[in-house]
């Protein structure tokens, strides 16, 4: 399934938005769980095309939102100009030992840039430094804090500090 742009001509922070909100909004199919966070996540190509999302435990129970969206797209080479929107910044280690870390894949995968919504508090893994370790390796990262309660609201389960 693809999605455009849906308004065409605009830039920057309003298109961020428009695909954060997309985030947030599949964020909120994610399974509950007492365990992990609700993420949601949405990789768009240079051209303004929804290339693939995916959203936390979409495929089963440890899969990462910004993992399912990645694993959809392979080794697609238009992902060297995307842009990776994820709900909750990606991780830099994982709870679950068997896995990736999202950074890692990120950076695989040759990402230009990853927008966020909020920085991952300490509740399952301490010291995340997924947004250092992005920009440490030339991937240019922002963040909207101004929809951080929005993205963090499924999650109001969830010890957040």
């Amino acid at each position: 399934m693809t999605s455009h742009f849906a308004e065409p001509g605009t830039e920057g922070r309003k298109s961020h938005r428009f695909w954060m909100h997309h985030a947030i909004g599949l964020a909120r199919l994610c399974p509950p769980s007492p365990t992990a966070f609700s993420v949601g996540a949405v990789v768009v190509g240079a051209d303004g095309v929804e290339l693939a999302h995916g959203y936390s435990r979409e495929t089963d129970p440890k899969v990462h939102a910004e993992e399912s969206a990645l694993n959809k797209l392979g080794a697609d080479p238009r992902l060297r100009q995307a842009t990776l929107y994820s709900t909750l910044e990606p991780c830099s280690r994982r709870a679950s030992a068997d896995r990736l870390p999202c950074t890692d894949r990120i950076l695989a995968a040759g990402l230009a840039r990853v927008v966020i919504a909020w920085r991952e508090p300490a509740t399952f893994v301490d010291d995340c430094v997924g947004v250092e370790k992005l920009r440490d390796h030339g991937v240019e990262v922002i963040e909207l804090p101004d929809l951080a309660d929005e993205a963090r609201s499924m999650n109001r389960h969830l010890d957040l500090t």
